[in-house]
């Protein structure tokens, strides 16, 4: 096996006639290996130039709705994006009749999951990531609020430095990459919270941080009537937070209350990605 460098860009080559059988098994083994040291490598520097960029900034807010979250779609119509966090990695830690019914009455949605909830549920995860219905963002790592001071959200301890900080961000979206082959265009950081410094940083690794400007279930506390009072507050252009991770919990009853309200009046629902060009989630 060599390295070559041609017109068409970088590629290792594998002699004709040299690899049969455990030799070529072999020669792929090494090729992917290869593959990953490189991609490590890669991940090393990054994270070195960002922790140089942002290593002597100070954060001066923090919170929920800071410049640079986007917290409504860009329009007055009757359109609301749900999105769904899953949080941690319990084993309990998944709605499936919740996901059911979505994907029942066809109401696409955009889920946002951390790399403990990938671990926990890898063929759901699999099944979810497969159904064009759905969307994917990253919920980070270890769903931790981003901070470069350990700043604390809903008792959750932030990260607490600029390198901490990268690893929550970059692990969850790697994680979610390697597994089904696309970056996450979106991030939302556990607790929703964030500094102003994190926020610059999400915003140099290319993605686009997803808040929200309806508290659907208040972290899979709400009763059934507190979910759907909160829907029937929506105008348009509203992105609702919810949970998939308690099952039991007001969030799903909640839902189906409300669902032929929304219906009636005109509502339909979408994937963040699908309301957003690349500037307009700046």
């Amino acid at each position: 096996m060599t390295f070559r460098q041609g017109q068409h860009g970088n590629r290792w080559r594998f002699p004709r006639g040299k690899f049969s059988g455990g030799g070529l098994l072999v020669a792929v083994v090494v090729a992917v290996s290869v593959c990953a040291s490189l991609r490590a490598c890669a991940e090393d520097l990054l994270k070195t130039e960002i922790i140089a960029r942002f290593a002597e900034e100070k954060p001066r807010f923090w919170g929920m709705d800071l410049e640079g979250i986007t917290t409504r779609l860009p329009t007055e119509e009757k359109i609301l994006a749900l999105t769904f966090d899953a949080c941690d990695g319990r084993p309990d830690g998944y709605d499936q009749e919740l996901i059911e019914f979505l994907i029942k009455n066809k109401i696409p949605a955009t889920l946002f999951v951390s790399g403990q909830w990938i671990e926990a549920h890898k063929d759901v995860f699999s099944m979810l990531a497969a159904n064009p219905l759905f969307e994917i963002g990253s919920h980070g790592m270890r769903h931790r609020p981003l901070s470069v001071t350990g700043r604390f959200a809903y008792n959750l301890r932030g990260t607490e430095s600029v390198a901490a900080a990268f690893d929550e961000v970059e692990e969850g979206v790697s994680k979610i990459e390697t597994l089904t082959g696309r970056r996450p265009a979106f991030f939302r950081a556990g607790g929703a919270h964030y500094d102003d410094v994190a926020v610059r940083l999400v915003k140099t690794l290319g993605c686009k941080i997803a808040g929200f400007s309806l508290n659907g279930d208040f972290g899979a506390t709400a009763s059934a009537d507190q979910v759907e009072k909160t829907f029937r507050s929506a105008r348009g252009g509203e992105i609702v937070l919810m949970h998939m991770n308690r099952p039991g919990s007001g969030t799903l009853p909640g839902l189906k209350r409300s669902l032929p309200f929304l219906r009636e009046r005109d509502f339909r629902f979408v994937r963040l990605s699908e309301c957003f060009t690349e500037k307009e989630a700046e």
